[in-house]
């Protein structure tokens, strides 16, 4: 099994395969409109434009699982991308990333790259981890995904080779990326 032989829905309800991405190295990210880590997009944007004619593409899937944090419809959260980020990557419609209705990309996502830690120098990460070890005391040990723009990077061969929490400096994030490319 690797990620090309799962299918994902366009956030206009198009079923498309990810085999179509074979051949790239793939940033996968679940993401949020209304989270302290949406800025991320303005980072993320800038790698897709750095990268992209090198075979990078960024696979964005919005998740309403942390906080309520991704509200409104496809079009709604593709739209507000757009303006604030203008975000130009792939943005896909809206999933579960955990639990019983977890999309089956991301229950393979998270059998091949368990929980990396957070990194606790982010400003952020002081005040995500009490809500996760409220959520989940054995958080650590778990691999679910803990929070919105956690990052699975995938080489050209479709292999799972990193995963980042959205704690994670972009520049280490992009330097794995360089890496494979």
């Amino acid at each position: 099994m690797s990620i090309y032989d799962f299918k994902v829905l366009t956030r206009k309800g198009e079923e498309v395969s990810l085999s179509d991405y074979q051949g790239k190295v793939l940033l996968v990210i679940n993401s949020a409109t209304q989270c302290g880590f949406t800025p991320q997009y303005d980072n993320l944007q800038d790698l897709y434009e750095k990268y992209a004619d090198e075979g990078f593409v960024i696979l964005d899937f919005p998740c309403n699982q942390f906080g309520s944090q991704a509200p409104g419809s496809d079009e709604e959260i593709y739209s507000f991308c757009d303006s604030n980020y203008g975000v130009t990557f792939p943005i896909f419609s809206k999933i579960e990333v955990n639990g019983d209705n977890a999309h089956s990309l991301y229950k393979y996502l998270k059998s091949e790259k368990g929980f990396a830690g957070f990194d606790m120098s982010h400003p952020i990460a002081p005040k995500l981890l009490p809500h996760v070890e409220q959520l989940d005391p054995d958080y650590a040990n778990n691999p679910s995904i803990k929070w919105n723009f956690t990052k699975f990077l995938i080489d050209r061969k479709g292999n799972v080779v990193a995963r980042f929490e959205p704690t994670e400096d972009m520049f280490i994030v992009e330097s794995k990326i360089k890496e494979l490319l």
